[in-house]
This record gives structure tokens, C-alpha cells and sequence, in this order.
């Protein structure tokens, strides 16, 4: 029992490539970023792939992919159907944004309104993929006031790090964006360990009397009401050991935050081309950090539906 890597890494990369996407659209159409030929090819292949890469990750989670274009049509209620609407709705943008900037060399007119409408697009997607968890109310550890915010600090504490990073490839990095990225990433860190905090602190009322509407003992399972495992036991029922949960907790720390915004720092002092290895390091390790943060996201979540096996 583990949580699914498919969902794990379409949250990562869908996070980092959406707010790169954003980023790209909104500064590439104020003309902040010169519509270089290989540096928009670059930027914008690395945000729709790893957002492609992400989506294609998904389909990998479902029973039947091949009936996954069904859920478009759930948009009124679900909003996993959202997502996947806004996710569509937004290549759209993205597209003439990127014909625009990459073969045209434009970055005003209509291929900046383009940019302005993809970025949107990217925040709108990446809420509802927020609120894909945040809506859970039987998970008590999704559904609050952190999930949300939490997704688009991390989307753009992301994003950021890799803009810096190829801006700084084609030497046309600057101190703002270097210090907007260890600020993003001083911000993602102090919300993640206010998460944690709440999380630990948190008190479930319901238990298996409330849940039974018995009273009067202690109610408990004498068997499951099933053999097998089942998809929620597998990846909103799993158990954690407290010592790994508090090593993959530092683990996330140093690779998501920590690391990167030291590289980030020191960044600031050095050279053009040290700065360049600083930074692309920078990035990765922060896409390896944000792995095991999500993982530690879905992992040390509980579904109320464990308290009919005992848990």
C-alpha cells in the first residue's frame, strides 16, 4: 500500500509547469523577456511538457484511461472535471502565446493578450486541482484552509525557481527574479510547516461510535467488511511509521526549501557561470524536494472510511 506515483508526479510537474507557464505568459507579453527564438522554445517546451508529462501521469491512475474524456462532462459538480476543462481551455492560449513569441519573435498585440490569458488560464487550473483535495471533507487533513493556498505557493515558489534557471542559461538573469525566487521559496517552506503544525494538532471528532451513531462501550471491528484491499485503504487509508514521517518531513525540507534557497543565495555573489550551475541545480533539487513533499501530502492523509477497519 502506497500512494500512486502517477498522482504524485502530475501534481509536481503540472505545479511547476503551470507556474512557469504563468510566469513565461505575463512577463514574455510586458516584454520583460525579449522573444529570443531559442530561449521562448526552451521556456515554453519545458512548461507545456512537464504539463503534459503530468496530465499524461494521470491518465495512468484511472482504471479504464480510455473513458477518461467522460469526466469533461461532469464540469457542474466535479471539480476534478474542472480541472481537466481549464486545463484544455488553457493550451489554447498557451498555443498562440507560443507561435507568437517562438516563430513570429512578437511579444506585443494580440501574442501578449495570448500570454496574459495563459497565465490566467494556469492559476485557474491550478485551483481547481487545489480544490480537487480541498473539497474532501472526509479528509480532515485536505480540507482546509491550507490546501489551496498551499498549491499556488508551490506552483509559483516552482515556476519561479525554474524561470531563474533559464534565464540565467542564456544570460539574462537579474536580481529580482533571484530574489523573488528565495522569497517564494522562504514563503512555501513557512506554509508547509504551518500545515504540518495544524495538521499534527488536528482533533478528528468523528470515531467509530459517532460514525455508527452507537454509544454506551467502545465500538470496534471484529472483520473488515471486505477480503481485499480497495483504492481507498490503498491511497487515503496508508500508515506512516512517526519516525519515517518525521525523516521524509526533513528530507522535504532540505530539498524543497532549505537547499535551493541557499543555492539561490549564493547565487547573488557569484559569477555569471557559477551562478547558471546554482541555479539549475537549484531547480532540480527543488522538483526532487517537491516529489516527496507530495507523496508526504498524500501519504499522511486519512480517509474517515478507516474507522470501519479499525484505524
Amino acid at each position: 500500500m502506497h500512494p500512486a506515483f502517477s498522482v504524485v508526479f502530475f501534481t509536481t510537474a503540472t505545479g511547476a509547469g503551470y507556474g512557469l507557464l504563468a510566469l513565461l505568459g505575463v512577463l514574455g507579453g510586458l516584454q520583460i523577456i525579449p522573444p529570443d527564438f531559442w530561449l521562448a522554445l526552451i521556456g515554453m517546451g519545458l512548461a507545456l511538457g512537464l504539463i503534459m508529462a503530468g496530465l499524461l501521469s494521470s491518465t495512468g491512475h484511472l482504471g479504464r484511461p480510455e473513458r477518461a474524456w467522460r469526466a469533461f462532462s461532469q464540469w457542474r459538480s466535479s471539480w476534478l472535471s474542472r480541472e481537466g476543462v481549464a486545463s484544455v481551455i488553457t493550451f489554447v492560449p498557451a498555443g498562440l502565446f507560443g507561435i507568437g513569441w517562438v516563430f513570429f519573435g512578437r511579444s506585443g498585440g494580440w501574442v501578449a493578450i495570448a500570454g496574459f490569458l495563459a497565465a490566467i488560464g494556469a492559476v485557474v487550473t491550478v485551483c481547481t486541482t487545489g480544490m480537487i483535495y480541498a473539497s474532501l471533507k472526509p479528509i480532515a487533513q485536505w480540507h482546509s484552509r491550507f490546501t489551496l493556498p498551499g498549491y499556488l505557493i508551490f506552483s509559483a515558489m516552482t515556476g519561479s525557481v525554474l524561470l531563474n534557471a533559464l534565464l540565467q542559461a542564456f544570460a539574462l538573469g537579474s536580481k529580482t527574479l533571484l530574489a523573488a525566487s528565495v522569497l517564494l521559496g522562504l514563503l512555501g517552506w513557512g506554509w508547509k510547516l504551518a500545515t504540518w503544525r495544524y495538521n499534527d494538532r488536528l482533533e478528528i471528532p468523528t470515531n467509530a461510535n459517532t460514525a455508527t451513531g452507537l454509544a454506551g462501550g467502545t465500538v470496534r471491528s471484529l472483520e473488515w467488511p471486505h477480503t481485499e484491499e480497495n483504492y481507498l485503504l490503498k491511497e487515503m487509508g496508508f500508515r506512516i511509521a512517526r519516525k519515517h514521517s518525521a525523516r521524509l518531513r526533513r528530507i522535504t525540507q532540505g530539498l524543497a526549501f532549505a537547499l535551493p534557497v541557499l543555492l539561490l543565495a549564493a547565487a547573488f555573489a557569484l559569477p555569471w557561470p557559477f551562478a547558471v550551475l546554482l541555479s539549475v541545480f537549484a531547480a532540480i533539487v527543488q522538483f526532487a524536494g517537491m516529489l516527496v513533499e507530495r507523496w508526504l501530502f498524500f501519504a499522511e492523509a486519512k480517509h474517515t472510511v478507516t474507522l470501519y477497519y479499525g484505524r
